[in-house]
Order: C-alpha cells, then sequence, then structure tokens
C-alpha cells in the first residue's frame, strides 16, 4: 500500500487543521492505520491509530482530547482532526499503515512522506 499524507501549514495556538492521508495499492480497508510525528531534533512518537473497521482508536496522551483520527475506507482516507492545536504539536507528521493496529512507529510496515505542521504561538 502506498500513503499520501498532505493537509499540513502553519497554523496560530489554539487552532485546527486536518491532516489526511490517502491510500493506494492494496486494499485499504485491511489496514490498520496510525499517525505519528517527529519534531526537530526529536524521535519519532505516536500520535494516534485506527483499527480497519474504524471501531477502536489509541491516542497519545498529549493529545487526547484535542485530536480525532477517523478513516472513509470508501474513500481510501484516514484523517486527523488536530484542534486547540499548540506550539508543542509542531513537527513532521507521519501517516503508517500495517495489519493490525499498534502504537509503535517500529511496528509498522508502510509509511508516507510526512507533512508538515508548525503551530505559532
Amino acid at each position: 500500500v502506498q500513503l499520501q499524507a498532505s493537509g499540513g501549514g502553519l497554523v496560530q495556538a489554539g487552532g485546527s487543521l486536518r491532516l489526511s492521508c490517502a491510500a493506494s495499492g492494496r486494499a485499504f480497508s485491511r489496514y490498520a492505520m496510525g499517525w505519528f510525528r517527529q519534531a526537530p531534533g526529536k524521535e519519532r512518537e505516536f500520535v494516534a491509530a485506527i483499527s480497519w473497521s474504524g471501531g477502536t482508536t489509541y491516542y497519545a496522551d498529549s493529545v487526547k482530547g484535542r485530536f480525532t483520527i477517523a478513516r472513509d475506507n470508501a474513500k481510501n482516507t484516514v484523517y486527523l482532526q488536530m484542534n486547540s492545536l499548540k506550539p508543542d504539536d509542531t513537527a513532521v507528521y507521519y501517516c503508517a499503515a500495517d495489519e493490525v493496529v499498534r502504537t509503535r512507529s517500529t511496528e509498522y510496515g508502510y509509511w508516507g512522506q510526512g507533512t508538515e505542521v508548525t503551530v505559532s504561538s
């Protein structure tokens, strides 16, 4: 499966962005999806994940209550709605796919190219 992330940009603190990750190739609905982020000088960290059906979701504590992950299997797309953004959310955001919903980046087999999010204070 090939993944293409988009939707990043520059936003003020308190604002919102919606990231999208479009998938092509093998059956998208078979895959669990995850979002990760990597800030400059830091390791890649887990943000959110969703099962193939959308029935199970996981969030990092740092984004709970502010971010929402969702998917539309008919459109082969997973979304990350980000509200109440903070400067600490500044990072390159990556989407990833694998057969089982996971929270560790090392367990995902397929990755998109990343989309940059900058939150100004």
